[in-house]
C-alpha cells in the first residue's frame, strides 16, 4: 500500500505482543491499566487485552463510548471533572466505573451524583506526588474518616511522572507501603486496590541505554509483594505503546547552506514529538528508504520540517546513506503521545493520516484533516 505522507503507523500485532510480554513478566495477580491519553487511536485494540483503561477527559470517554468499552473497565480520572459530564456518565454507567477523587470538590460532586442516582459509587483516592494532582495525606485521611455512605473507597492511586529511574520507584513504593499501613491501622480500614503508575522508561534515542525490561518488571513485581491479597494495578501509557508506532515523512527538498546539508520533509514538529521534544539535540532511531539503489554514501544531514519557522528542526547532524528527494524517513518509537501532542494547527498545514498495521496488512483509519478550516471562520 502506498502510504500518504506524512503519516503515523501503529502496529497492532507488535502492541499485542508487548502486552503479552509485560503480563507474562508481571504474573497473573497484577492487573494492567492503559492510560488512553498516551494514544487514543489504540483504545479499541487495548480494550480486550488489558484489565482497565484510564480515562481523563470527556472526549476520551466519548471515544470509549464509540468503541464500546464496558464501564467495568473504565477508571474515570482527571484533575478537572466537569459536573455535566460526570452527571451524564453516572446516569449512563452507574457504579460500573471506578471514579478517582482528587479534591474535596470532586468528593462533593461524586457524592451528589451518587445520591441523585441512589447508588454507592466505587472510588479511588489519588495521593498527590507534590503537584496539582491528587490530594495530600491530610485530605486523604479526612475522606476516610468521614465514612461517607455514598462512596465505596476501593483503593489508593499514586502516579508521579514518567521516565523514572529505579531508585525513585523503589523509594516511592517503600513510602507508599508505609503510608497504607499507617492509614489502615489508624482507621481500622483496608484498601482492596492499589493503583500505581511506575513511569517505566523508554529508550527513545541512540544515546539512551536500552532498558533491561525483564529486570525492571521483576523489580516492580517484587516491590509490591507487600500488597498481599489486595488488587495491584499498574497504570502504563508510554511503556505500553511507544514501540508500536512510527512516523513516516517524505523528503521533498534538499540543499546545502553554509556547508550544512539540509533535508526538508513534508512533516515536521507540528506532528512529531518525542519525550521532552529533544529530537534536534538527540538522535532518534530512523529507517531510511531510498528511491535510488546503488553504492550508498554516508552524509550528515539536518532534517527540517515544512513549517515556516526556524524551530522546525527534527534532528541535527544525522548520518544517513546519501538521501534524495522522494526518499522516505521512518521515525521509530513514536507510538505514545506524539500523535496528539503535536502543534497541529500551526501554519494551517494538514494533520497527518493515520494507519494501522496488523496481520492482514496496513489500512487507513483516518485520512488527512485540513486545519485551515479549523483556523478560519470562512
Amino acid at each position: 500500500m502506498n502510504l500518504k505522507t506524512p503519516a503515523f503507523v501503529f502496529d497492532v500485532e507488535a502492541l499485542k505482543t508487548r502486552v503479552e510480554f509485560i503480563k507474562k513478566e508481571l504474573g497473573s495477580k497484577i492487573k494492567i491499566c492503559y492510560a488512553v491519553k498516551a494514544n487514543p487511536f489504540l483504545i479499541e485494540d487495548m480494550v480486550n487485552i488489558v484489565d482497565a483503561l484510564e480515562v481523563c477527559s470527556p472526549g476520551e470517554f466519548r471515544i470509549c463510548e464509540r468503541v464500546g468499552v464496558p464501564g467495568e473497565k473504565i477508571v474515570l480520572s482527571g484533575v478537572y471533572k466537569e459536573r455535566g459530564d460526570i452527571e451524564r456518565i453516572v446516569s449512563l454507567m452507574k457504579d460500573k466505573p471506578l471514579y478517582t477523587i482528587e479534591s474535596p470538590a470532586q468528593l462533593k460532586l461524586i457524592c451528589e451524583m451518587a445520591e441523585k442516582n441512589n447508588i454507592v459509587l466505587n472510588v479511588c483516592l489519588r495521593l498527590t506526588s507534590g503537584n496539582q494532582f491528587g490530594m495530600d495525606k491530610l485530605g486523604i485521611e479526612k475522606i476516610i474518616a468521614s465514612k461517607n455512605k455514598w462512596i465505596n473507597i476501593r483503593g489508593l492511586q499514586l502516579y508521579s511522572g514518567t521516565q523514572k529511574k529505579q531508585e525513585k520507584i523503589t523509594n516511592e513504593v517503600i513510602e507508599l507501603k508505609s503510608y497504607i499501613e499507617e492509614l489502615e491501622n489508624k482507621y481500622n480500614f483496608k484498601f482492596d486496590r492499589i493503583e500505581y503508575g511506575p513511569g517505566l522508561g523508554v529508550a527513545y534515542f541512540k544515546s539512551d541505554a536500552e532498558k533491561d525490561e525483564i529486570a525492571m518488571l521483576s523489580q516492580l513485581k517484587t516491590l509490591f509483594e507487600f500488597a498481599g491479597d489486595r488488587e495491584v494495578v499498574f497504570e502504563f501509557g508510554r511503556f505500553l505503546v511507544a514501540y508500536a508506532g512510527s512516523y513516516i515523512t517524505k523528503v521533498v527538498d534538499k540543499k546545502t547552506n553554509c556547508d550544512v546539508n539540509y533535508l526538508i520533509v513534508d512533516g515536521g514538529i507540528n506532528h512529531l514529538n518525542y519525550y521532552g521534544q529533544m529530537m534536534a539535540m538527540k538522535h532518534p532511531f530512523i529507517n531510511h528508504t531510498r528511491i535510488n539503489s546503488g553504492v550508498p554514501e554516508k552524509e550528515a544531514y539536518t532534517i527540517c520540517g515544512s513549517l515556516c519557522t526556524t524551530a522546525d528542526v527534527l534532528v541535527k547532524n544525522y548520518e544517513l546513506e546519501k538521501a534524495e528527494v522522494g526518499d522516505t524517513l521512518e521515525f521509530l518509537r513514536v507510538g505514545a503521545y506524539s500523535v496528539t501532542e503535536g502543534i497541529y494547527l500551526f501554519l494551517s498545514r494538514d494533520m497527518p493520516s493515520i494507519y494501522k498495521k496488523d496481520k492482514n496488512g496496513i489500512r487507513l483509519v483516518r485520512d488527512t484533516i485540513r486545519t485551515d478550516e479549523i483556523n478560519s471562520n470562512k
